[in-house]
């Protein structure tokens, strides 16, 4: 009778639930190691050791992005966005558009794809 598809009983006689991944595995490490592989799961910010190990047995890499420069670039998005919504909103209600906001926009616009160019380009050194 194979054990993998029964619900096992605990020690208070309840049966648990049935486990999605049923094989327990068992790895020793010296000290150093154990200290290497949880400093690389600290700088992953990986937290459960089982993730962490499974990932790298199947995968045998593991990709940690740093977001910064795309959460810049959101936000330098965003307040283009309202910019042109306001010179927009401005436009209607007057007929009048200011060639100064429209440098500024223009000035702001030649930023985000100055550092979306940048991003594109570390994402291509990416292996």
């Amino acid at each position: 009778m194979s054990g993998a598809n029964l619900n096992r009983r605990s020690k208070g006689g309840r049966s648990e639930p049935k486990r999605k991944r049923n094989v327990h595995l068992h790895l020793w490490a010296t000290e150093e190691e154990a200290a290497l592989i949880r400093d690389r799961m600290a700088r992953m910010g990986i937290v459960n050791v089982s993730a962490y190990m499974r990932k790298m047995a199947i995968d045998g890499f593991f990709v940690n992005l740093d977001l910064t420069d795309v959460r810049e670039l959101t936000s330098l998005l965003r307040y283009c966005s309202n910019n042109l919504n306001q010179y927009a909103k401005r436009a209607n209600e007057t007929g009048n558009i200011y060639a100064a906001d429209i440098e500024d926009l223009r000035t702001r616009l030649d930023g985000i794809w100055e550092a979306t160019t940048g991003i594109l380009r570390e994402l291509a050194q990416v292996q």
